[in-house]
């Protein structure tokens, strides 16, 4: 009974999640239909933000298929398919936006970081080693050493109970 059970709860999850609109779509050619899965997959979808318009069920996804299709349909090319979506959502929609003024930061933020990282890093470095050649090895002073010495040369107290 039980690996019934868990074979009904195993079909309703595996169908739950099967429920996706599925975009039925008739091509020309294999060409095309071959056009139109690298457009989809290689534009990000502006409401999910880290899917492309193939995996995403965003309402805006299947519209932006959809409108991939018309212009498919009207013989539109690549470039200009993606240059109406780019016109119309910005660069976001692009996983590699080109490098213009507005994106320098995208592109050579994280580099500019890590230098900035190791040249901190060095700072630090430096400054430590500057430090350690200027304060004395012991850490005392000499007359503070021989009244630590005089201490510990003492004899010990005895105490009585």
């Amino acid at each position: 009974m039980k690996r019934f059970l868990s074979a009904v709860a195993l079909g309703l999850a595996v169908f739950s999640t099967a429920q996706a609109a599925i975009d039925t779509y008739e091509f020309a050619s294999e060409a095309e239909r071959q056009r139109y899965r690298h457009l989809v997959e290689e534009l990000r979808c502006p409401k999910c933000q880290n899917q492309n318009i193939a995996d995403s069920d965003a309402p805006i996804a299947m519209d932006l298929r959809a409108q991939i299709y018309r212009m498919l349909e009207e013989g539109k090319s690549d470039k200009d398919i993606v240059d109406y979506l780019v016109s119309r959502y910005g660069d976001f929609v692009l996983y590699n936006p080109p490098v213009t003024s507005r994106t320098l930061l995208l592109w050579y933020g994280p580099a500019g970081l890590l230098v900035g990282g190791f040249v901190l890093l060095g700072v630090i470095l430096l400054r430590r080693r500057r430090v350690s050649k200027e304060a004395p090895a012991s850490g005392l002073s000499a007359e503070e050493q021989q009244r630590l010495s005089a201490l510990l040369n003492q004899p010990p107290l005895d105490k009585k109970d």
